[in-house]
């Protein structure tokens, strides 16, 4: 884990400071919160950002607006540059109250490198900003939840999913090696989750393959790598639970090969 940085708002002219973070393979940061208003994007790579039990994945093509307060963790699961816009509550008509996607384009990305420019002149700042909050325009996606399991039983079977999500064993077989009924485990899993152990099994899964195809893995290995024997298992359960495509979901106009062949993502 490494330690939060926050960012600071410039006092007087412009609402946004814009704040770059290398972050290696698998570096993450605890979990934090801003006083301010954030916009997390990958100017280089794929992050991941976790609130809760809620994850989102973020290609080049798309950011995770943060409001002011709520603890998140941000983080990659390859070498990523992250780029965080900070706003300052008081000085940013935007009011979401709840982490929301949005899409980036070429001229949102070159606006942000835009005012990465400390020696901006006040009167081009205050233009650029106002362009930059005009085009923060939400995206209809879901988060991906996998809710945490606290009883120790359902935590084993729940904690070997997790470092294997191709995991092919049935929930009778992950049942004998907690040491309770298959009866037992099902009910447990529905308490302590929210969810049957099916589902959360997919849930775990779809997380998993969804930093994969954002680096633009062909959907075929992508499936095989999270325990589908077919990509079109993999793209009816993606389509099923989330209610899109990967590539809708992912956003930015990429396009995957439905029939699970070599479609990668926009970079």
């Amino acid at each position: 884990m490494t330690d939060a940085v926050f960012g600071a708002v410039p006092v007087g002219v412009g609402a946004i400071v814009v704040g770059t973070f290398p972050l290696a393979s698998g570096q993450w940061f605890v979990p934090h919160s801003h006083p301010q208003h954030q916009l997390a994007w990958a100017r280089r790579g794929v992050l991941g950002v976790a609130v809760g039990d809620a994850y989102w994945v973020l290609p080049r093509t798309r950011a995770l607006w943060l409001p002011a307060g709520v603890v998140h963790r941000t983080g990659a699961t390859r070498d990523a540059v992250l780029c965080s816009l900070y706003f300052a509550p008081d000085r940013c008509d935007l009011d979401w109250t709840e982490p929301t996607p949005v899409g980036i384009d070429g001229l949102l990305a070159h606006l942000i490198a835009y005012l990465g420019d400390d020696d901006l002149p006040d009167g081009a700042r205050l233009r650029a900003e106002a362009v930059v909050l005009d085009l923060l325009r939400p995206l209809p996606a879901t988060p991906i939840d996998v809710p945490s399991a606290s009883d120790d039983r359902v935590r084993a079977v729940a904690d070997a999913l997790l470092a294997d999500p191709a995991d092919a064993r049935s929930l009778e077989a992950h049942a004998r090696d907690a040491g309770v009924s298959r009866r037992t485990l099902t009910r447990l899993f529905v308490r302590d989750t929210g969810m049957n152990f099916d589902r959360w099994r997919t849930h775990v899964r779809l997380r998993a393959a969804l930093p994969l195809l954002a680096e633009g893995q062909p959907v075929s290995r992508v499936a095989h790598a999270v325990g589908y024997a077919t990509p079109s298992a993999f793209l009816a359960a993606f389509r099923r639970t989330v209610g899109t495509s990967p590539g809708q979901y992912l956003g930015g106009g990429a396009s995957f090969e439905e029939a699970g062949g070599s479609g990668r993502a926009a970079r």
